[in-house]
């Protein structure tokens, strides 16, 4: 096996950069409160980027920051601010930030030497000049656009080994799909005034229309509503050849997923990553992983552009987006003395119920045979989001005491 891959995962807030770095990542991406896009998600400070090096920094891991936003003249206008910022960054010791705007990638070259500029997906990369101009630039790395195929991507990496050019190459694996052009929609901004290229993306494509002939008064889709949105990525069966053909990192999308979703696929694309280069990958264990993947995911998925064809296969024309109910909570602590083991509770879970306890090596199946809450009173179910919840269980502690880092908790269903 040529290199050893990259494992890349989002963390839209500090308890889900712990989750992801737990459960298995090489490195994560965040988003700052500055120059950054997902202006929904719950954006990182620079208290929260500094623990979050930390955090990730002590277990081997790397912090890449995204400041993937288009600016408008009137904020590459205000003061130094974009160099200031960029400053602090580097001093905390992020590893990369990741950027589209020439503007930005060019300041981050020419005032940090410890820290890389990697060229975000929303510049389009689909050929080698691109990957060598950016290079000559002074970028490490290039995000190439979710449009390249397994095809693409070995013809680019061929043409930069031939002129000696040692740009890294990143490859989205897994998450949402945009309708348009490596996210370069218009769309949200058209309909609702949410710029997508700004962090505001309404996911129009994903809304319910009717369907008419143009000039017609009767719905072509009767019994069911239309939609033109893509079916998520998913690239369980292309790792390998990802591998082979010279990538050197493969990303997850998904900094506004839950915590429960980050844990669940990075711990699926770690297991097949891992048993990849000892040459334990077969049929069984894809098998499994795609079966752990569909466990957290609320869309259907296809292979996206990976193989070159693209079909009606690859489109969600009919979105019926369920979160999953799964996730029922997360470990606080394990009192060893008391034999307890306290969560917080995310969704409904009843006594008698299988639930399973997890992180990123073990998995220990419990039925559950006594909750109760924090005054120490039984209950026969959990049933309020955030709750505290207590399990008194020596057995079960002797078990959990054994697991390091994150536990996540899920209830033990067979997904329909």
């Amino acid at each position: 096996m040529m290199n050893r891959i990259e494992l890349l995962a989002p963390a839209g807030s500090l308890d889900k950069l712990k989750v992801a770095v737990d459960f298995g990542a090489d490195a994560v991406y965040i988003g700052g409160k500055e120059f950054s896009l997902r202006a929904r998600a719950n954006n990182f400070s620079i208290d929260d980027i500094k623990e979050g090096v930390i955090y990730a920094h002590n277990k081997g891991s790397k912090v890449y920051v995204t400041c993937n936003v288009l600016p408008h003249n009137d904020e590459i206008n205000e003061g130094n601010r974009l160099v200031e910022y960029l400053k602090e960054l580097e001093n905390i010791g992020v590893d990369a930030i990741i950027a589209s705007s020439i503007y930005i990638i060019d300041e981050c070259i020419k005032n940090c030497k410890r820290m890389e500029a990697h060229i975000s997906t929303q510049a389009s990369v689909l050929n080698s000049l691109a990957c060598e101009g950016y290079y000559e630039m002074g970028a490490k790395r290039v995000v190439l656009a979710r449009e390249a195929s397994i095809n693409d991507i070995k013809n680019i990496r061929n043409k930069l080994n031939e002129k000696n050019i040692n740009v890294g190459l990143e490859v989205f694996i897994h998450g949402g799909m945009c309708s348009s052009f490596s996210g370069r929609c218009m769309l949200s901004n058209h309909m609702v005034n949410r710029d997508a290229n700004r962090g505001g993306c309404a996911h129009s494509c994903r809304w319910n229309y009717d369907l008419y002939e143009f000039g017609g008064s009767e719905k072509l889709n009767k019994d069911c509503y239309f939609n033109f949105a893509s079916r998520d990525l998913s690239s369980v069966n292309y790792i390998r050849a990802l591998i082979e053909a010279g990538v050197d990192s493969l990303k997850i999308e998904g900094r506004m997923k839950s915590e429960y979703y980050i844990a669940t696929i990075v711990r699926s694309y770690r297991k097949l990553i891992d048993a990849i280069y000892e040459n334990k990958d077969n049929e069984k264990l894809m098998n499994e992983v795609n079966d752990e993947i569909n466990r957290a995911e609320n869309r259907l998925t296809s292979h996206g552009f990976l193989d070159g064809t693209i079909t009606t296969n690859e489109q969600l024309y009919d979105s019926n987006d369920h979160p999953t109910k799964e996730f029922v909570g997360r470990i606080k602590y394990i009192d060893l003395e008391k034999n307890e083991v306290r969560l917080t509770q995310r969704n409904y879970f009843a006594v008698n119920d299988t639930i399973s306890f997890f992180n990123r090596d073990k998995q220990y199946n419990y039925v559950v045979k006594r909750i109760y809450n924090n005054k120490y009173e039984e209950v026969d179910a959990a049933r309020h989001a955030e709750e505290e919840i207590i399990i008194i269980d020596e057995e079960l502690v002797n078990v959990l005491k054994g697991y390091k880092d994150t536990i996540l908790i899920r209830l033990l269903i067979d997904k329909k």
